[in-house]
């Protein structure tokens, strides 16, 4: 995924770009984020905890460091995965990349009951890419047995006249529908704070839902007929693997290096909350 095909443009340039502007919707939901950011402080340290998890880390029992885990591995190129410690004490994961690289903790050998299931990840991200336009960028991928690649979290820079911002949206790559993001102007990629993000993948009509701090964005949501790619059905593989960090395609982005902290990761077959 080096290139941005046309078609894909095509669609994501068919958003209507009458809502609310990047800049306003930004300050409106960094004050609903601070207030739920700040209510569920200690909530994370309680997730792993619960029973029926398909997979959990708050990376508490983590020395700082290196990332490295028996329970999960790691995919990198030109980026790191470290262990620090965060602004109230607590332990998160940095991921660290340069240029176009990638670094994510990856579970391996995941199985969902019916192929369906719901994530959550706190997140926070340095600075998304200003350039070069339509930059695209993941923070969680999802693959199986299968071509499609499937993105429940990622979005794209979208250049002047068409917002000139990063904005968050569900996509997928690898198989006949294309490679493609489906971003809104209504979901702006804000830095430099805090966002619990929730994900849900439903296989029995291939949609992808999204939560931002527990409200929900239905204009992101993506399914078996209604997505941003090539006219044809979008299908789940049988998953098997979740990846969660960051990775960047095109060569030479603004900025040049990147830096996201991530939080009390969980998969579950149920909605986990934030």
């Amino acid at each position: 995924m080096r290139t941005w095909p046309a078609r894909a443009v095509v669609s994501v340039l068919l958003v209507p770009l009458t809502a609310v502007p990047a800049a306003s919707a930004a300050a409106a939901s960094s004050a609903a984020s601070s207030s739920a950011a700040s209510s569920s402080a200690g909530a994370g340290a309680r997730t792993c905890a619960q029973a029926g998890l398909l997979f959990c880390e708050d990376f508490q029992a983590m020395p700082v460091g290196g990332a490295a885990s028996l329970r999960w591995g790691v995919d990198t190129k030109h980026g790191t995965l470290t262990v620090e410690r965060g602004r109230r004490g607590q332990k998160v994961l940095r991921v660290h990349t340069e240029g176009n690289g990638r670094a994510f903790l990856k579970v391996d050998d995941f199985a969902a009951p019916g192929n369906s299931f719901y994530g959550r990840v706190r997140v926070r991200v340095g600075a998304f890419p200003s350039a070069p336009a339509w930059a695209h960028y993941t923070l969680v991928e999802a693959t199986g047995d299968g071509p499609e690649i499937v993105r429940p979290l990622g979005g794209q820079y979208a250049p002047p006249p068409h917002g000139g911002a990063a904005y968050w949206g569900v996509g997928a790559d690898g198989g006949p529908t294309g490679d493609w993001t489906n971003w809104r102007p209504t979901a702006p990629s804000v830095a430099g704070r805090w966002t619990c993000v929730e994900w849900h993948l439903d296989a029995g009509d291939n949609r992808v839902s999204l939560w931002f701090d527990g409200v929900a964005k239905p204009e992101l949501t993506v399914s078996t007929r209604e997505h941003g790619g090539n006219p044809v059905d979008f299908v789940f593989p049988r998953f098997d693997t979740i990846k969660l960090g960051w990775q960047l395609y095109q060569a030479d982005p603004t900025p040049a290096r990147y830096d996201v902290w991530m939080d009390d990761i969980a998969l579950s077959s149920r909605r986990v909350g934030c």
